[in-house]
């Protein structure tokens, strides 16, 4: 599965009261955490979006998880992904029977201090966005291919390249995942993650560099925006806030922020 590049030690955040030698991924810069003002965002419209990784795992995708009441996970070979029913006060107690010492997860919207036996191997912020665009009116990747069981490899491969966040070898059973080939290489891909009754994540947005610059992510991503439209369902997507080329594109695109939320990378040490 894709995980975090270690190496040189993390920027100190506002809301980071711990901090370890472990670098962040490529895919999450450390910036300083800004509070947006209340005309900026557009919290409260869609409550399951507050927490949707606990929605995802806690409902329409409970049977590729793992854990209970309080605390769960993406089970091992999906994305490397945990959640709390309560991110002010997760229950790592719960969680830890569900988590290898060492095995390093992704956790959403937590900016507490560590609790004994765990550590923040890295922090930054991201931004939750909403579509509010009309549905495309037409296939902007007609010629796409689906992926399925047989591209995994190739699609794992591709995002652990390209780190368009966590990823393992079974994510794309999550959803509908579509990709452009070169030949018989996956050179650009998008699909789902997330889902929580009616909401879908557009997720997995990623090209090879050599492939960079045609139109391949912004396609296949409207492709996937569209289907979820015509299924009723309202998309969104996460982009971390360094990277604002992504962020204006998803914009300009039609989505809007909903909020900025913490993300972590921790890892159980006892």
């Amino acid at each position: 599965m894709v995980a975090p590049r270690l190496g040189a030690p993390p920027m100190r955040l506002a809301q980071a009261p711990r901090r370890t030698s472990h670098s962040l991924p490529d895919a999450m810069v450390c910036c300083p955490l800004i509070h947006p003002t209340a005309d900026a965002m557009t919290q409260g419209q869609y409550p399951l979006l507050d927490n949707p990784f606990w929605h995802a795992l806690s409902g329409d995708h409970a049977r590729h998880s793992a854990g209970g009441a309080q605390a769960r996970r993406y089970a091992r070979g999906f994305s490397p992904i945990v959640a709390f029913a309560d991110p002010g006060q997760p229950d790592f107690a719960a969680l830890a029977p569900h988590c290898d010492l060492g095995e390093q997860l992704y956790c959403d919207s937590w900016s507490g201090a560590a609790p004994p036996g765990w550590r923040v191997d890295a922090e930054t912020t991201m931004f939750r966005m909403v579509w509010d665009g009309p549905a495309p009116a037409d296939d902007a990747a007609p010629d796409a291919v689906a992926l399925g069981p047989q591209h995994a490899a190739q699609a794992l491969e591709l995002a652990t390249l390209t780190r368009p966040g966590p990823f393992g070898i079974r994510t794309i059973e999550l959803g509908e995942y579509f990709g452009y080939f070169d030949g018989g290489r996956l050179v650009a891909m998008a699909g789902e993650r997330l889902s929580a009754a009616g909401l879908r994540e557009v997720s997995g947005i990623c090209t090879h560099p050599d492939f960079q610059g045609r139109g391949h992510a912004r396609a296949l991503a409207q492709k996937l925006i569209r289907r979820q439209a015509l299924r009723g369902e309202t998309s969104f997507l996460h982009v971390m806030r360094a990277n604002e080329m992504a962020h204006h594109l998803y914009l300009r695109m039609g989505f809007r922020d909903y909020r900025e939320s913490v993300v972590r990378v921790i890892s159980r040490t006892a």
